[in-house]
């Protein structure tokens, strides 16, 4: 008897990307691993994506899987997949970026031979003429194969991106995505983490980030706020958790995704009363945490002390809030 190799869904939430959507499936329907299936949730698109989608689902039904649904959001289109999937693993890719074609083979391949509950790869910015523009190390200087126990400063180091990773099905039995807010990847990801024992990862730079000339300059608004939220969710998990006393790395946590990830976003908040208002909210933050200022300027990333690696506008305007400089701020802004 063979044996059949394991089966990956991928999920790929559709929304009003026709110019891009072709380039994405095509790079899904020629991975070498050849055990797949493709979630294509079309989340109401008002163009011509599920026409797209149609005529792939046409040539590849083997492989294509389409559904149509009001729209509810990226979270709500994630979840829609995954009470549907059958494989063994699942991952996501956003329908405007695209994967080299051994991405999920390689994955795969590091799942099973370090039983890995989660394997992350690198990725890379890239234009619209798919030249690469910045280049995305995820776990620099680290084994292919990573024991929580044993290095769990990556709880607080790695970033919680959904669509570099591979997961254990299992791992979503009782977890799905937030819906309605912004930020899900960071209230859910580090939840699945603390479910884990082993994770692994490639260096390679399978996952294709494309930095889209046409979209709208996203609105930076009060929505910022959900990262402060996401990060109480996991607060929450992380007591319930078998790593509930390693506090330190909890801290370091607290510190990069509701200090530094907060303040990067609020750099863009261009309403005035906005962003004071925000910004009160992140001193409460911070006071409720007893996180000092001194753990927020010690912190370090992969061994690397976090705010000395930052260009120095960034530096200059977290330097700024910590010395409570906020009107300072608002005039670099």
């Amino acid at each position: 008897m063979t044996n059949v190799p394991s089966r990956i869904s991928i999920i790929v939430p559709v929304y009003n990307v026709e110019n891009y959507l072709a380039k994405c499936l095509d790079s899904l329907v020629n991975q070498t691993h050849q055990n797949i299936e493709i979630f294509v949730v079309d989340d109401g698109s008002k163009d011509n994506s599920i026409e797209i989608i149609k005529e792939y689902e046409g040539k590849y039904p083997d492989k294509i899987k389409t559904f149509t649904k009001e729209n509810g959001g990226l979270s709500d289109a994630r979840n829609f997949g995954l009470d549907r999937v059958t494989g063994d693993y699942i991952g996501f890719v956003d329908s405007d970026d695209y994967v080299t074609e051994t991405m999920f083979e390689e994955m795969l391949h590091l799942a099973e031979k370090h039983q890995a509950e989660i394997v992350i790869c690198n990725i890379q910015k890239v234009d619209e003429n798919g030249q690469i523009t910045q280049k995305l190390t995820q776990i620099p200087n680290m084994e292919e194969k990573i024991r929580l126990e044993d290095h769990f400063s990556i709880f607080s180091d790695i970033s919680y991106f959904a669509c570099n990773k591979l997961f254990k099905k299992e791992l979503f039995n009782q977890k799905r995505f937030k819906k309605g807010v912004h930020f899900e990847d960071i209230q859910l990801i580090p939840q699945l983490l603390l479910e884990c024992e082993t994770i692994a990862q490639t260096q390679n730079f399978h996952y294709q980030y494309l930095e889209r000339t046409d979209s709208i300059t996203k609105t930076h608004t009060e929505k910022g706020l959900d990262i402060l939220k996401a990060v109480q969710d996991v607060e929450s998990a992380f007591s319930q958790s078998k790593y509930a006393h390693k506090r330190k790395e909890l801290k370091n946590f607290q510190i990069f995704e509701g200090v530094y990830s907060f303040l990067a976003y609020l750099a863009f908040v261009k309403e005035e009363k906005t962003f004071y208002s925000m910004a009160d909210k992140l001193s409460v933050f911070i006071r409720e945490r007893q996180i000092k200022i001194q753990d927020i300027l010690n912190y370090s990333r992969f061994g690397t002390n976090y705010l000395l690696s930052l260009p120095v506008k960034k530096k200059i305007f977290y330097l700024l809030f910590f010395a409570g400089q906020k009107k300072l701020i608002r005039k670099l802004i």
